[in-house]
């Protein structure tokens, strides 16, 4: 039987989920693709710490090099995230002629169209299955079922951290802050949790989501990316009470020539099937001309999951090599020269429903200064939330929720940069996109 011998280069909580994975499961991988899969160097700075898996019979280094170099490995799986060195490794496991397999939705995000024709000019692939909803095959569902389609939409909650916040807050009414302290002790937050809670790591999954669903070139500064660091309490109990929940949504939409692509919080109905998602679990949307709607739905991250995913890209490579083929997929399912540019439709044409919640001081004519702004603006109100005040004198301030009929994004803007202007005015006021019409 082949041997088709592999390479690791990070040893952290996926790379120890691979190693385990690939112990565990070594002859199920070999019943299905003929051949032994042996994982033969790990690489990674810490070698001595006990990652709580068998390490017996591989090579253990502090040097990629050892792995990159080595004549005997065909397939090098880089978990090392982040940009560099995983950029200069990953380009020098391609020239050397190895095919590669990651999970880092960061590095292709941004350097993707420099990968990709690395890996064609030395006749090699890149796999990423485990960059996109961890445990979630959707990604090769859009390379393979589903290439026949043209998508019209794709819509993602592929962010575990926070999903797991607004769900806490969703469920126990409490505080952002307060949420992500108990993620962090948790394990579902890193100590900086940035990347996940501005909505970055959301931005860069929906890259690649928007590639191989539009075959379009995606430059990440051009996503209008908002995170969930000002969604409040309030915001998430008026939700309820109107009949939505609020998610951290990826969204793409074709509209044309052009493409919408936004992550932002976005309040879409309880009884639709992704406000059912909660907790550390994603699901992706996708829309095709003939398929209709289908939904992925599963672990998004995690050790074992997204262990899955990326030996998943091993055997698929594995196949491939007994078979003496390669580049039998294009990588962003797309052939290269069909790649295109779409251009991205401007955030201020969108057009929504939107929550909004201005902080008023408690006195006759607000309301009417406040609809009259909106009607000047040419948005019309839906429906009309004010609650009664708590305190005492005419000072005292309550929250007026509007929820607008559809209106594009610039008249809102402007609606709100006059009214937040008011001297009854208290707070900035905050606005929620609606997002109920998904078909």
């Amino acid at each position: 039987m082949k041997e088709i011998k592999v390479g690791l280069l990070g040893f952290g909580t996926i790379g120890a989920g691979v190693v385990k994975l690939l112990r565990e499961n070594r002859s199920i991988i070999e019943e299905k693709t003929g051949a032994t899969v042996s994982l033969k160097s790990v690489a990674d700075l810490d070698i001595t710490r006990d990652r709580g898996v068998s390490t017996e019979g591989i090579n253990l280094t502090t040097s990629a090099d050892e792995v990159l170099n080595d004549p005997e490995i065909s397939v090098v799986i880089e978990l090392m995230g982040g940009y560099e060195p995983a950029r200069t490794f990953v380009l020098k496991a391609l020239k050397n002629g190895k095919h590669v397999v990651t999970a880092n939705k960061a590095l292709l995000a941004v350097h993707g169209q420099e990968i990709f024709a690395a890996a064609k000019e030395s006749g090699v692939e890149v796999l990423f299955e485990a960059a996109v909803g961890g445990g979630i095959p959707v990604l090769s569902a859009i390379k393979g079922n589903l290439a026949a389609n043209r998508f019209s939409t794709v819509l993602g909650i592929v962010n575990g951290t926070c999903n797991y916040i607004l769900t806490r807050m969703t469920q126990e009414g409490a505080d952002f802050a307060d949420v992500l302290k108990k993620a962090q002790e948790k394990g579902y937050a890193e100590a900086n949790p940035t990347f996940d809670i501005e909505g970055v790591d959301t931005a860069h999954k929906l890259c690649l989501l928007l590639s191989l669903c539009f075959g379009t070139r995606i430059d990440l500064k051009d996503i209008h990316t908002e995170g969930i660091t000002s969604v409040s309490s309030v915001d998430v109990e008026f939700a309820k009470s109107l009949g939505y929940r609020i998610k951290l949504l990826a969204i793409g939409k074709r509209d044309g020539e052009r493409i919408e692509a936004r992550v932002h919080p976005t309040m879409i109905p309880q009884d639709y099937p992704l406000a059912d998602v909660h907790g550390v679990f994603n699901a992706i949307r996708l829309t095709g001309d003939f398929v209709g709607a289908v939904m992925f739905y599963g672990r998004g991250a995690g050790m074992d999951a997204t262990a899955s995913a990326v030996v998943g890209d091993v055997v698929d490579l594995s196949r491939n090599i007994l078979a003496c083929i390669s580049r039998r997929v294009a990588p962003l399912s797309y052939l290269d020269e069909k790649v295109v540019t779409l251009p991205i439709k401007p955030m201020g044409e969108i057009v929504s429903k939107y929550y909004i919640r201005f902080s008023a001081v408690d006195s006759p004519g607000v309301l009417a200064r406040i609809a009259g702004a909106l009607g000047d603006a040419g948005i019309s109100i839906a429906s009309m939330v004010q609650t009664a005040k708590n305190g005492e004198g005419e000072t005292e301030t309550v929250p007026i929720v509007i929820v607008t009929h559809e209106a594009a994004e610039a008249q809102v803007q402007q609606a709100l940069g006059q009214i937040d202007a008011f001297d009854v005015i208290r707070e900035k006021s905050c606005f929620i996109r609606i997002e109920d019409n998904l078909e």
